[in-house]
């Protein structure tokens, strides 16, 4: 009680939000907790608490509602008082006002109220200690990227996957690749078999299928001026990757067979589900590419590209692989699409099978994959390890969360 005079006091002399804020969720300010937390709460948003009491700004039940109008008009009693006012009559003006109890305010509290408001807490006892046991198995379905996630920093997937941890709502770069998705899944169900005689056409409809995907996902950018800037990008980036589509058809015609197309894939009892971003059929040869577009950053190169499979830093292509063939589709080709850039040209990262990339190291890709969804769903986990790499805590929703992340790399300067 003597904390909530005091603060009423400090507002009676300062006129500071702070001071009335606390003291509404006191017990003594007659007003219920959860309502005089929530009004609190919206007070250091948008302005006087009376005020926002006032005017209603929350829906609470009609008991609720004339607790928060008594507290308010108790309130600008107090303030109403003269400023030279002495303390001791202060205090007693405000434990008159707010019916409070008559005891000395600075005395300690009596037998009689102790009785009757009991001690703060009770302590129990102890709780005999659980046996330890490991992390509970996954039983969903997996996906390549949330083996990447795992090869990447395995605690990261426990913060992901396990314990479903809020993220942040999202970032400016992921509208730009939703949206650059849905822009070319649009634009290549008018255009399966791009060709030259149809260039104008296609540059007309890109810019369209940009314009309208990019306006969907507007939610996802900051500012205005952020949006229209990445438009802009992503109109100069599509004109190149229709360049590229033209030289592709030119030197071997293809047909675009499926967009986002489902791939599901059974290893061993354990079920994998993703989707291809397209799948093309060369019509010379019959063979299949799987077609998978990048905004952001990727190898640069097919051989920096096979060499992350080879370490089992990368699933996303060698699931896509297996999940065709098993549809019963020859494929030929993965290939990795950079859109990020709009100054360069479109340089795609073709990884040719049997050439490139071996059966053999799919296979074990495969494997690995058939490893790891065993691993995480065997219960036999007890605690998830960090990445000894601090690179990918620098993009890490979890970072700050993380205790044992690995100490970042000083930096380094040119001499």
């Amino acid at each position: 009680m003597r904390a909530f005079v005091d603060d009423v006091v400090c507002w009676h002399r300062t006129g500071a939000e702070d001071f009335l804020l606390r003291s509404i969720r006191s017990p003594h300010s007659g007003v219920p907790h959860d309502a005089g937390a929530a009004y609190a709460t919206l007070a250091a948003r948008t302005g006087p608490i009376l005020e926002a009491i006032d005017a209603g700004r929350l829906a609470l039940p009609a008991i609720e509602r004339d607790e928060l109008l008594r507290f308010a008009r108790r309130a600008r009693r107090i303030r109403s008082l003269a400023p030279d006012l002495d303390a001791e009559a202060l205090k007693r003006e405000i434990a008159e006002t707010f019916e409070l109890s008559q005891a000395p305010l600075g005395a300690a509290p009596s037998s009689a109220e102790t009785e009757e408001w009991g001690p703060e807490f009770d302590l129990m006892e102890p709780l005999p200690r659980e046996s330890e046991s490991g992390v509970a198995p996954w039983q969903r379905h997996f996906s390549a990227s949330a083996l990447n996630t795992y090869a990447e920093c395995a605690r990261k997937w426990f913060y992901r996957y396990t314990c479903a941890a809020v993220e942040d709502r999202g970032s400016a770069a992921a509208a730009y690749g939703t949206a650059f998705h849905l822009a070319l899944e649009d634009f290549h169900g008018d255009f399966p078999r791009p060709n030259g005689a149809d260039e104008a056409a296609m540059r007309r409809r890109v810019r369209e299928c940009i314009t309208w995907a990019f306006e969907r996902h507007r939610d996802g950018f900051a500012t205005r001026v952020e949006f229209e800037l990445q438009v802009r990008r992503a109109q100069r980036t599509a004109q190149r990757y229709v360049d590229w589509l033209l030289a592709q058809a030119k030197a071997g015609p293809f047909e675009v067979l499926g967009r986002e197309v489902a791939a599901e894939l059974d290893l061993e009892g354990r079920q994998f589900i993703g989707y291809i971003d397209r799948l093309d059929r060369d019509e010379r040869s019959g063979g299949v590419g799987v077609v998978d577009y990048k905004t952001g950053s990727i190898a640069m190169s097919p051989a920096e590209y096979v060499e992350k499979v080879r370490r089992f830093e990368d699933f996303q292509l060698p699931f896509y692989y297996w999940a065709r063939t098993a549809a019963g589709d020859r494929v030929t080709r993965l290939v990795l699409i950079p859109l990020r850039d709009a100054l360069l040209d479109v340089r795609p990262i073709v990884v040719e099978v049997g050439t490139t990339i071996g059966i053999d190291e799919l296979l074990r890709s495969k494997r690995r994959m058939i490893e790891l969804s065993d691993e995480l769903s065997s219960g036999r986990i007890r605690s998830f390890a960090p990445a000894e790499d601090p690179s990918p805590c620098n993009y890490c929703n979890y970072a700050l969360a993380c205790r044992w992340k690995p100490p970042a790399e000083g930096r380094r300067f040119g001499s």
